[in-house]
């Protein structure tokens, strides 16, 4: 089942994220049925909210160059801010090629990051 099959948010936000998914080259899928992301080797780096408004994860750098090119801020969840998450504007989301791109260096950076150890048993 493709991620973001039970999403129950702004149904142009769902294609909009896939689509930048699609675009990228990193070979990502969109996961979650009901709260679609993105994660490589265990870390989220990237999911769509109920409201329809895209959160990226970045390096502190690239957070820096991000937030100093795009109006972005802090991403808030049950409460709590999400370290490291940037808000991603509701233009750039419709902006396939130039989000695709910062998608792939969110991509690159968390690789370089050590898996996340899995849960057994």
């Amino acid at each position: 089942m493709p991620g973001g099959s039970k999403y129950e948010g702004p149904s142009a936000a769902l294609d909009a994220y896939r689509s930048v998914v699609t675009e990228s080259r990193s070979g990502a899928e969109v996961k979650g049925a009901k709260n679609p992301y993105t994660s490589r080797n265990g870390h989220m780096f990237s999911f769509l909210d109920q409201t329809g408004a895209m959160a990226l994860r970045l390096s502190d750098e690239l957070t820096e160059e991000f937030r100093s090119t795009y109006p972005s801020g802090d991403v808030q969840q049950y409460g709590a801010t999400m370290r490291g998450y940037s808000s991603i504007p509701a233009d750039l989301l419709n902006d396939t090629p130039t989000l695709a791109a910062w998608f792939d260096r969110s991509w690159e950076w968390i690789g370089t990051l050590p898996p996340k150890a899995t849960k057994k048993g």
